[in-house]
C-alpha cells in the first residue's frame, strides 16, 4: 500500500468520526426488529438482583458480562484516543473490545506511525481484544502483515468484515470480492488466531451462511458477527462522507435486521459462537438478543462521543446497559445468562424481523 493511499485511509478515518458524531446516520425506516419481542416477566421471581451472573466466556475469554465493545475506528490521530478510552472502560468493567479495521498497519513506515493508534494493551491487558481486517484484505500475500500487525496490538483474535455494500458506496472502495470466499476457507486455519467473521451493519444471514457452508458443510470460521441492520447504515455514513448528502436512499436502508439476523444464523449454526450488533442500545435489547440465540452482544456507535471525552463516560453508559441488562434477568427470574435463555420471549406485532 502506498503512503498517498495510507494518508487517503486516515482522512477517511477522520471523515467516518466526524459524520458519526455529528449527522443522522441510522436507518430511518429499518429496525432491528427486536420490538417484535418481549421478555417474559416473572412477578414471583426467586432471584436477589445483587446475586445476577452475567459472565460468559467467549473465544476462550472469561467476560463478566455479555458484551464487546464493537469495531470503530483507527488510523487516524483522535482514533488512538477513541481506542484507549474504550478499552480502559473495557478492562474496568471486565467486557471484551474489537478495534477497527488495521489495514493502515499493514506495512511500511506510515503503518508503523498508524499503529499507535491501536496500542491499547497497557490500558487493557486483561481484555479480549479482537483486531480486524477486511476481507478484501484477507489474502495469502497479506496474511503474514495481518499476523504481524495482531502480534503488535497483543490481540486474541481477528475479526475479518465482509462489507460490500460499504466497499460499493466508498470512493475508491474494495469492490472486487470474487474468489473472497475461498481464501476464506484456505488462510482461517494459517493466520494462527481465530477468527471472527462480521458484516458492518447490513447484516449476515441465511443466505451468507449457505455460501460459508457450500464448500465444506462447516463454518472456516470461530464465531460469527451477524452485524445487522437497524443502528448504523454504513451505506449512509458512506454516501455523506462521499457527496456530502445521501444520493441513494434506497440504499441506506437495505440491510438484515438484527433480530432475523441472529434467528436466522442460530438456527443454521447451533453450535456457533454468536455476536449480535447493529442497534443494540439498552441492556433490554441485548437481553432480547440473547434470548434469540447470541452469546454476547457488541455496541459501538452509542459509545463514541463518550469515547472522546474519557474512559470514565464510555464506562457510565456501559454500565448503564449492563444494569439493566441485570435487571431484566431479575425481572425474568433468570439468576445467569443460561437461565435467561430457558425464559423465552413473546413475539407482538410489527417490526422487521422477517419472522
Amino acid at each position: 500500500m502506498t503512503m498517498d493511499r495510507r494518508g487517503q485511509i486516515s482522512t477517511r478515518k477522520r471523515r467516518h468520526i466526524d459524520v458519526c458524531l455529528h449527522d443522522d446516520v441510522g436507518y430511518r425506516h429499518v429496525t432491528t426488529g427486536l420490538e417484535r419481542y418481549r421478555l417474559t416477566y416473572n412477578a414471583l421471581t426467586q432471584t436477589n438482583l445483587g446475586d445476577i451472573d452475567l459472565s460468559t466466556e467467549f473465544l476462550g475469554v472469561r467476560l463478566r458480562a455479555p458484551i464487546l465493545i464493537g469495531a470503530m475506528t483507527g488510523g487516524a490521530r483522535l482514533s488512538g484516543t477513541i481506542n484507549r478510552n474504550l478499552a480502559a472502560a473495557a478492562q474496568q468493567l471486565g467486557i471484551g473490545m474489537m478495534l477497527g479495521s488495521q489495514r493502515v498497519m499493514l506495512r511500511g513506515p506510515s503503518g508503523e506511525r498508524a499503529a499507535a493508534s491501536f496500542a491499547v494493551r497497557d490500558v487493557a491487558p486483561d481484555v479480549l481484544l479482537l483486531g480486524n481486517i477486511g476481507l478484501s484484505q484477507f489474502t495469502k500475500d497479506a496474511l503474514s502483515d495481518i499476523a504481524a500487525a495482531l502480534d503488535r496490538v497483543g490481540a486474541n483474535a481477528l475479526a475479518v468484515h465482509t462489507n460490500p455494500l460499504q466497499e460499493a458506496i466508498q470512493r475508491d472502495g474494495d469492490t472486487d470480492f470474487a474468489g473472497s470466499l475461498d481464501r476464506l476457507h484456505d488462510l482461517t486455519g494459517l493466520l494462527g488466531y481465530p477468527v471472527l467473521l462480521k458484516e458492518v451493519g447490513h447484516g449476515i444471514g441465511a443466505g451468507a451462511v449457505g455460501e460459508l457452508l457450500r464448500l465444506t458443510g462447516e463454518p472456516p470460521v470461530a464465531a460469527i458477527d451477524v452485524s445487522g441492520a437497524g443502528g448504523t447504515s454504513w451505506s449512509r455514513v458512506e454516501q455523506l462522507v462521499r457527496y456530502g448528502e445521501v444520493r441513494y436512499p434506497d440504499l441506506a436502508e437495505w440491510g438484515i435486521p438484527t433480530a432475523q439476523a441472529v434467528r436466522e444464523v442460530r438456527a443454521a449454526l447451533p453450535g456457533l459462537p454468536l455476536v449480535a450488533s447493529g442497534g443494540i442500545r439498552t441492556g433490554t435489547d441485548a437481553a432480547k438478543a440473547l434470548c434469540l440465540g447470541a452469546d454476547v452482544v457488541a455496541v459501538a456507535r452509542p459509545l463514541l462521543s463518550a469515547a472522546i471525552e474519557s474512559a470514565a463516560a464510555v464506562t457510565a453508559v456501559l454500565r448503564d446497559i449492563i444494569d439493566e441488562m441485570r435487571v431484566c434477568l431479575h425481572g425474568c427470574g433468570a439468576w445467569n445468562l443460561e437461565a435467561l435463555r430457558g425464559v423465552g420471549l413473546t413475539t407482538v406485532a410489527g417490526g422487521n424481523d422477517g419472522g
